[in-house]
């Protein structure tokens, strides 16, 4: 999450968007727009029935929406939203985000140390599996065509038909 100081809309600042236009505008469905709504992440003004949306309402979605894209819950977007307002300095915002980002930091990092011993732990298994292969041809005498392409080897011999 970065911190709001100045949005930068792609009209001007008295520009208003419809909910299919907003959703438009960041490259959204109108029912997404409509979902952030209702979980109170974005405020609409109301002309009669209709949903009237401004250009801090277009800033508030695409911070959502980046909140989003780097993991954050929606509980986590919707307090730094609510920061905004509340410090003219945007301190208390700031802090929020350096803990957040932090905590986001550290789990992620914990998912990737996972993932490269997952990693090392098939290509373990792959290359025992290739390896068991070659001794079963080599005794057994199995044509090739009896195999397909194993992972991480180039079949040379003929496939099944």
């Amino acid at each position: 999450m970065a911190t709001i100081s100045a949005p930068q809309p792609a009209a001007t600042h008295s520009h208003f968007y419809s909910t299919a236009e907003l959703a438009g505008a960041v490259g959204v469905t109108p029912r997404t727009v409509r979902f952030y709504e209702t979980r109170g992440l974005l405020k609409p003004e109301r002309a009669g029935t209709v949903r009237v949306f401004t250009y801090v309402d277009r800033a508030r979605l695409l911070l959502i929406l980046r909140g989003k894209r780097l993991g954050f819950r929606l509980t986590e977007i919707g307090n730094y939203l609510e920061l905004y307002g509340s410090d003219s300095e945007h301190i208390e915002q700031l802090g929020y985000v350096v803990s957040k980002s932090r905590e986001r930091i550290a789990e992620l990092e914990g998912k990737l140390q996972d993932l490269q011993v997952t990693i090392k732990e098939l290509r373990h298994i792959e290359h025992e599996a290739v390896t068991r292969i070659k001794v079963k041809r080599g005794r057994t005498r199995t044509p090739a065509r009896k195999f397909t392409t194993v992972p991480g080897e180039t079949h040379q011999g003929r496939t099944k038909p």
